[in-house]
């Protein structure tokens, strides 16, 4: 720690009496020298030290005098914060507030909080703390720890800003925590988490009819702040759970004029409702969504039209397979034949596909494929099972999904490599 040049230190000490004798082997006074000796020494070096109380509601639970007096120790070495810890994640909010409380009246130092979610209340636990008189908070980025994980700073940096009105960010800065949140999904190559409260992608997106109805009519009847306030933002998914007001919602967000009291509006939700019971699922593809819908409506453009398709796969005794796409769109009067190879049949029908489309619209080299998805949807039926493929598309600006479902795997990638190809298109032609 000294080597590392910093100006903040903090360091855990056990102060739970079974975790001293059980795990480090040694006596309850030989613990407290050896939290005494460490803040010590971290303070004849000008640091500033948080003490964290590894395991400490559990100890105080079992012994609260030794685990008092572990927070004496630190405290008579000089430490700056004495950080209370669930180490266990086992704690609960009630005893959580009852055990600050005490505490503060032992303690002069202000006080921290550390807590683990193995119970399910690691938010719960943490703004119990501050509320009961903690100001220092430890935890993670999207809650990321071992076991069940540490607390989520993007769940409490809100909470504490929005719900409890205390300043934990720079003014402004609260806007940007999705994004931030994402970004560390991102370069920690894990998947963001949907139903993530604040920042998740589903944490303001409406499927229901009834919320949708209310949603148009206010957006306070069916959400508990304002999305962007943490740079978040409203969705509203069209499903076999929507409505006449999903469809509204969306046409209104995609500029598509529709008349609500049309039969073609109906017509457009049974449609919907039927490829969803076919396995389409278009919470996930709203590229495929609104090509449908502006489809539906009149108000798309057939960029390409499939005339035919051939996939040629081969296996050579060495074992290298080799993937081949043959393809023949027409683009306007014209028909274009080309061939491509890919690393798979999938990577050739893409290769294929943009060779053929490439000198009309030259812009589709500005996309690529960042993700590609296949979801089993009846097992039972085995390898003749149907499935739908989900494509994530981006380019220099934006990101957009798409989906394909069919019994043959090769035909449902190419509905949803065409929508996406096709969402490109209508979007540079409509800027």
């Amino acid at each position: 720690m000294l080597d590392a040049g910093v100006a903040v230190a903090a360091i855990f000490g056990k102060s739970w009496d079974f975790h001293v004798t059980r795990a480090l082997e040694t006596s309850l006074e030989e613990n407290l020298r050896m939290i005494r000796d460490t803040v010590s020494c971290l303070k004849d070096k000008d640091l500033e030290v948080l003490f964290d109380a590894e395991h400490f509601f559990d100890g105080y639970k079992n012994n609260p005098d030794y685990a008092l007096e572990v927070l004496s120790a630190a405290q008579a070495a000089g430490a700056d914060c004495l950080v209370l810890c669930d180490t266990n994640g086992g704690a609960m909010p009630w005893e959580v507030a009852e055990i600050v409380e005490q505490v503060k009246i032992h303690s002069r130092l202000p006080l921290g909080v550390h807590v683990h979610n193995d119970s399910g209340c690691a938010t719960a636990n943490t703004l119990m703390a501050v509320k009961h008189g903690c100001v220092h908070v430890q935890g993670t980025m999207n809650g990321y720890g071992e076991r069940c994980g540490n607390v989520d700073l993007c769940t409490i940096i809100p909470g504490l800003e929005l719900k409890m009105h205390k300043k934990a960010l720079p003014p402004g800065n609260l806007k940007r925590l999705t994004e931030v949140s994402r970004y560390i999904s991102e370069i920690s190559n894990m998947p963001h988490f949907n139903n993530q409260p604040y920042v998740g992608h589903g944490a303001f997106a409406h499927k229901g009819g009834i919320h949708v109805s209310a949603l148009l009519k206010d957006s306070l009847t069916y959400e508990h702040i304002d999305p962007e306030s943490v740079g978040n933002h409203r969705r509203v998914l069209v499903s076999e759970l929507s409505g006449l007001s999903n469809l509204l919602y969306k046409a209104r967000e995609f500029d598509i004029d529709v008349n609500e009291y049309d039969a073609e509006t109906r017509k457009v939700i049974k449609e919907i409702k039927d490829l969803e019971n076919q396995g389409f699922q278009f919470e996930g593809a709203e590229a495929s969504m609104e090509l449908l819908l502006r489809k539906a409506f009149g108000q798309s453009n057939e960029y390409f039209k499939l005339r035919n398709l051939k996939i040629i796969l081969e296996k050579n005794e060495n074992g290298e397979m080799t993937s081949e796409a043959m393809i023949k769109v027409a683009i306007d009067d014209k028909i274009v034949h080309t061939a491509a190879e890919g690393d798979g049949p999938v990577n050739a029908l893409d290769n294929s596909l943009r060779k053929a489309l490439n000198e009309v619209f030259p812009e589709i080299d500005e996309m690529h494929l960042s993700d590609y998805k296949v979801r089993v949807l009846d097992g039972n039926r085995a390898t003749a099972a149907r499935v739908r493929v989900l494509i994530e598309s981006v380019d220099q600006a934006n990101k957009w999904s798409t989906v394909g479902v069919s019994e043959n795997i090769i035909e449902a990638s190419w509905q949803a490599l065409a929508d996406s190809i096709n969402y490109k298109l209508m979007k540079q032609q409509t800027k």
